[in-house]
């Protein structure tokens, strides 16, 4: 069988001859018409190959790239984490979905040409575009089952290939190309593309309707809160928000329109409160654990945006603090155990000053205290992220040990892992907690306490949250993006 794939003739699409150039606009433009024919040959090809069987042929379309070389090394502003290639030479990177990352990759190429003086050249790449990819963003193709169609798949398409679908570049282990090009973004096309589609099916929303800001939490109750605030936003014309988009893409313009929930809700449902240019909120429900927290931020980070932060439920492990309190995070105890082997424990994960800036504003602006007696209700300090949801349960003398020697304050499940992912990810991140439960003290999270907790403070908390990331959404993305988060040798794709 091998044999005989080897065999058959390889057909691709004609494409224009890579091209220099130093305008970042023209050079998205020819991105999305590369991709535009690579993924129409594909469609058309599989079209073909499910109404007529096996062609005897094999059908290849190949990603775009976009590719730099320069000869010395260029002088930037020493502020700026992004732009610019770490070292002379060659720096490459496929590119997928050109028309959803067009102004992203406007700004990281007109860094680029800005940076360096030199023009980026724009052509295909060797890389394989796998069939399901290309097909994905046509609803009326559907890409059966092996097994399903009349011959096997991989014989006569390209399928999604492990060698190019990892963390290789973010976790700093990736080799250069055969070619000697190093990577000059942080995720390849076909990482990207994978993560779209698990974004697709998790959130159940498109991930052309994701915000530049996102928060995560880990409980429903704060999504009617998110819907209601929505609302009131889109009732006000000069709110800058356009639209709500709820599961399943169900999008509203009016405050009044009717939601019709989801016959079958998502793992991790996710609305959208959209502003032009991708400059709202998307609030996703990550629900409980290190290992949803993960799967999250593992395919948001491809998405590229511009802050992420946590704001949940946590045990307080002080017996100063009250039910309501808040938690701002300013270091993390990692026993989430899902990054152990992407990220080890022993790297620190700083705490950022942008973020936290803008979220003790957030607390003092929506609780009208300040200073000294912010302290009241909010205490700074570190959170531990554990991996078991009923630790109480097991020996104290360990864990509390454990507690009492790193300083915590709080206790959850989530907020290390996705702290730790935007590490890795170099996703700006930070993390604030409302206090549901006091274990260590005799207050448990029970149903009773819990509905009373929840209806005072799920509204407030929500809004912390919210108010935050309309600060940050003020500052410069160069502000933002701090260079902490950056290592010795970077790609220059943010």
């Amino acid at each position: 069988m091998q044999d005989r794939v080897n065999s058959l003739e390889l057909l691709t699409p004609t494409a224009p001859a890579p091209e220099m150039f130093d305008d970042a606009k023209a050079a998205v433009n020819r991105l999305c018409d590369l991709y535009d024919i690579s993924t129409r040959f594909l469609c058309n090809s599989f079209q073909t190959a499910m109404e007529q069987g096996h062609p005897g042929v094999r059908y290849r379309a190949y990603y775009p790239e976009v590719r730099i070389t320069t000869t010395t090394f260029a002088k930037v502003d020493s502020r700026l984490s992004f732009g610019h290639v770490a070292h002379p030479g060659t720096h490459a990177a496929t590119i997928t979905r050109p028309d959803l990352f067009r102004h992203y990759l406007e700004q990281q190429l007109s860094l680029l040409l800005e940076n360096h003086g030199v023009p980026v050249q724009i052509g295909m790449s060797d890389t394989p575009m796998p069939v399901h990819f290309a097909v994905a963003n046509d609803e009326t193709i559907n890409v059966p089952q092996e097994g399903a169609a009349e011959f096997i798949l991989r014989d006569v398409f390209d399928v999604p290939d492990l060698a190019t679908t990892n963390d290789d570049i973010v976790n700093g282990v990736a080799q250069p190309g055969p070619d000697g090009a190093e990577p000059l973004a942080p995720f390849t096309a076909q990482r990207v593309d994978y993560s779209l589609a698990r974004l697709s099916h998790y959130t159940a929303t498109d991930p052309h309707h994701f915000q530049n800001h996102v928060l995560f939490t880990n409980y429903q109750f704060y999504v009617a809160e998110f819907e209601a605030y929505a609302r009131a936003q889109l009732a006000d014309p000069d709110s800058g928000y356009t639209s709500f988009v709820s599961t399943g893409n169900v999008e509203i313009t009016d405050p009044k329109a009717l939601i019709t929930s989801a016959s079958k809700m998502p793992q991790m449902p996710t609305y959208h409160l959209k502003r032009p240019g991708g400059a709202g909120i998307t609030l996703v429900n990550i629900g409980v654990g290190p290992s949803n927290a993960k799967t999250a931020t593992d395919h948001i980070a491809v998405l590229r945006p511009h802050a992420w932060l946590m704001v949940g439920h946590c045990a307080g492990l002080r017996n100063s603090q009250s039910l309501g309190d808040f938690v701002l995070a300013h270091a993390y105890l990692r026993e989430d155990r899902v990054l152990d082997d992407d990220l080890p424990v022993w790297v620190p994960v700083p705490a950022l000053a942008e973020i936290q800036i803008a979220l003790e504003r957030a607390v003092a602006t929506e609780t009208q205290l300040e200073g000294y007696d912010l302290k009241r209700i909010m205490r700074t300090g570190t959170v531990a992220s554990v991996d078991n949801r009923n630790w109480e349960l097991r020996d104290q003398h360990g864990p509390v040990q454990r507690l009492s020697q790193s300083r915590a304050i709080a206790l959850d499940m989530e907020s290390a892992t996705i702290a730790a992912n935007g590490f890795r990810f170099r996703v700006p991140y930070g993390t604030l907690l409302c206090v549901s439960d006091k274990p260590l003290h005799g207050e448990l999270k029970l149903p009773g306490m819990a509905s009373d907790f929840y209806k005072t403070q799920v509204a407030r908390h929500l809004m912390i949250g919210i108010h935050a990331m309309e600060h940050l959404r003020e500052m410069p993305l160069e502000r933002i993006h701090s260079r902490k988060l950056r290592s010795f040798e970077e790609t220059a794709f943010l």
